[in-house]
């Protein structure tokens, strides 16, 4: 098995984490070495002196980009579901991570608002925080990721399925 990054992309509250918990839960199945690369728990330790504005969310993403690229190198497959709302970000990730696979978690603004598992949108709207990528700030859509999985339209575990089969399809994990 060749070791790849997956990345998994979209707002905040598209089913990232999700679907990357699903990832890792069979991966670890197969005793296939693999970490997921959370955005959010990153924060908390390597990037913790890092905001949100513009610049803090490249450098942010930047850090996520080396540790991928080492875990890879070594054999290690990193499962990275992380907003990154810039596609610049995401084709460096692209030109330096080997084996990359880009994947857009697909939802609409409303559905993510609707969701908002972390109380984040809540949040933005009542001033308490700023900067939330797809309000104050935006976020790019992907133009050519290998994978796009619509978690309005697909479950997550369907999500899942649709996931392995291309990555499968790709040369990795099969």
């Amino acid at each position: 098995m060749q070791s790849c990054a997956v990345w998994l992309t979209g707002l905040p509250g598209s089913g990232k984490t999700t679907i990357a918990a699903l990832l890792y839960d069979h991966l670890k199945s197969k005793n296939t070495s693999c970490i997921i690369l959370d955005g959010d728990e990153i924060r908390k330790t390597v990037s913790k002196d890092l905001g949100f504005s513009p610049e803090d969310r490249k450098e942010h993403n930047r850090r996520v980009i080396e540790i991928a690229k080492l875990l890879v190198k070594n054999g290690i497959i990193p499962i990275i579901p992380l907003i990154s709302p810039y596609r610049e970000t995401r084709d460096a990730a692209r030109r330096e991570i080997p084996n990359f696979i880009e994947v857009y978690v697909k939802a609409s603004l409303d559905t993510c608002i609707k969701r908002d598992p972390k109380g984040l949108y809540k949040k933005a709207k009542n001033g308490e925080i700023s900067n939330m990528t797809g309000l104050q700030s935006p976020y790019e859509e992907p133009l050519h990721p290998e994978i796009i999985l619509d978690t309005e339209k697909n479950t997550p575990q369907q999500c899942l399925d649709v996931m392995i089969k291309k990555v499968n399809h790709l040369g990795y994990m099969n």
